[in-house]
């Protein structure tokens, strides 16, 4: 698996060591990367919100919150047209890159988001049926849904909830020009959960 090349931003990653700095250069990537087209309808930053958003409307903890932020951080990290020919595997560049601040609790989910899709294709037919097209086609990319035994394994790990809940809000995160906090509000809780660990 591809390392995170740290020269890919203006920020130097392995010296930031306090939650704000960390906030900080989390949010600036966001803005300088953000506007990258995520899929049809949003771009990375308004799917980030959007996804943040719905974890928090639905009482979800802070780090669950940061988790649905960040989960697809991977994918500024990894240039688009790679993505296009195969699986990049963003879940687990952006939990590799995240590692040096945030615990399992982050983690976990955001490296299974990627599962929990094939895992909903498998255990809930209608579930295909509500995928963005983007989603449809990286679905193949991923490997499909899964086999039985997948899902069994699947829901023997710890955060799959999680990981199912932060699926459905990404799924749902793809609404042009939706009502959401601003990346500011969400850094705040970045440094929270930070300052928590």
């Amino acid at each position: 698996m591809r390392e995170v090349n740290e020269s890919s931003t203006t920020v130097k990653w392995s010296e930031l060591t306090e939650p704000a700095e960390v906030a900080k250069g989390l949010g600036d990537l966001y803005r300088l990367r953000g506007s990258n087209r995520y899929d049809e309808a949003v771009n990375q930053t308004e799917h980030a919100l959007q996804c943040a958003w719905l974890a928090m409307a639905g009482k979800s903890d802070d780090a669950t919150v940061v988790a649905a932020l960040l989960h697809d951080v991977g994918h500024l990290l990894i240039p688009a047209e790679r993505e296009r020919e195969e699986d990049r595997q963003h879940e687990m560049v952006a939990s590799r890159f995240l590692s040096r601040w945030f615990g399992r609790d982050v983690l976990r989910p955001i490296e299974m988001h990627v599962a929990a899709k094939r895992y909903l294709c498998a255990v809930e037919p209608p579930y295909f049926a509500t995928l963005s097209p983007a989603s449809v086609r990286s679905l193949e990319l991923q490997g499909g849904p899964m086999g039985r035994d997948e899902v069994v394994a699947f829901e023997q790990l710890d955060f799959a909830e999680v990981a199912i809940s932060l699926r459905r809000w990404d799924d749902a995160a793809k609404v042009p020009n939706a009502p959401t906090p601003t990346l500011e509000l969400f850094e705040g809780i970045v440094r929270e959960v930070l300052c928590a660990s």
